[in-house]
């Protein structure tokens, strides 16, 4: 059991202790020796207390490229410090069990701890939706999923808690199961609008209680309303929320060609789609800064292209082969719809 009078004396220390003078500019002017990682806490908020780059967290800690794809796990209770070495400034982890010591996350030190206690990368609220859905597919992808045939009362609408059947519903993909419809192409607007794939509209969750020709299933979420004919897909694997804050190490040039809740203007907490993906190389984790381009008329009547102005960050947290989805943690301007996003 950790001890909390020493956790105490250790956050009071803080405040006596001299910020540590920034190096080639990675570390902030008020960097503290020493964070003390509490619930609600997220790798990119930590960064952020240490670094003015927050995605250049792996510099710091130490992470060769593996461990950005799989980091260490942090828990609530440890203790995130600073030190100076011979290959610069580092962060490790102190724990409080009995006294203050260095330790390495192993599992042994770990095992009664699970991954879902490791603090996040980025708020769990904010994408946990999206780590299961939206579904990116080819053109008629859907079209062979099982489907909707309707309800025993004839209702129009199905919702929470409402029976439904169902037909094509296979035995071996479990009895969790998530709706779709087949929703928006997704354009690459750099590529004479070529289609990247179509974004399937989740509609909710169902879980199946008899299989059979045709199966019965309840539906236990509706996030809109469900209808006869939509599509039924297995419920996807846990996707852990832990991956390191990293920049891409070569050049992106892409642009946000979707967001959703259908609005024009982009601020911090938007969820956006971008039209690179993983055969871009593009990774869970990486950040990437967002430009505004923009045109002015000369007196001559001519368009002259203004230097881009750098708008905000995006942290992806989902990719598909040819898009990906990223949640902007940083505005300073509005955002808009084809505004570039670039490696930092």
């Amino acid at each position: 059991m950790r001890k909390p009078i020493i956790a105490m004396i250790l956050f009071l220390s803080l405040l006596s202790i001299p910020p540590v003078n920034a190096e080639d500019n990675l570390l902030r002017s008020d960097t503290p020796y020493r964070h003390i990682v509490v619930p609600g806490d997220t790798l990119w908020g930590i960064a952020s207390r240490f670094l003015n780059d927050p995605w250049r967290w792996p510099e710091i800690w130490g992470l060769n490229r593996e461990q950005v794809k799989n980091p260490h796990r942090i828990y609530p209770g440890d203790i995130v410090v600073l030190r100076k070495t011979s290959y610069g400034f580092r962060l490790s982890l102190e724990d409080t069990e009995d006294e203050i010591r260095t330790v390495k996350l192993s599992p042994k030190i770990r095992s009664e701890l699970s991954d879902d206690a490791a603090i996040p990368s980025i708020p769990a609220a904010a994408i946990e939706p999206f780590l299961s859905q939206p579904l990116v597919i080819e053109k008629d992808g859907l079209d062979n999923a099982p489907y909707i045939l309707g309800s025993s009362d004839n209702r129009v609408v199905l919702s929470t808690g409402n029976t439904a059947y169902v037909n094509g519903l296979p035995k071996d993909k479990g009895s969790t199961w998530q709706i779709f419809r087949p929703g928006k192409a997704l354009k690459d607007p750099d590529q004479k609008d070529q289609i990247l794939g179509y974004e399937a509209t989740y509609l909710g969750n169902a879980k199946a209680t008899v299989f059979a020709d045709v199966s019965t299933v309840t539906i236990t979420r509706a996030a809109e309303e469900i209808l006869n004919g939509d599509r039924l897909v297995p419920a996807p694997d846990n996707i852990f929320n832990n991956y390191a804050p990293h920049a891409p190490d070569f050049p992106i040039n892409g642009r946000i060609i979707s967001v959703y809740g259908g609005i024009t203007e982009i601020g911090k907490g938007a969820i956006v789609t971008l039209n690179k993906g993983g055969l871009d190389g593009l990774e869970m984790g990486h950040v990437l800064a967002i430009f505004r381009t923009s045109q002015a008329k000369s007196l001559t009547g001519e368009t002259l292209q203004l230097p881009d102005e750098r708008t905000g960050l995006a942290f992806v947290f989902r990719v598909f082969d040819k898009v990906s989805y990223a949640l902007v943690v940083q505005s300073t301007h509005s955002i808009k719809i084809l505004d570039a996003v670039k490696t930092p």
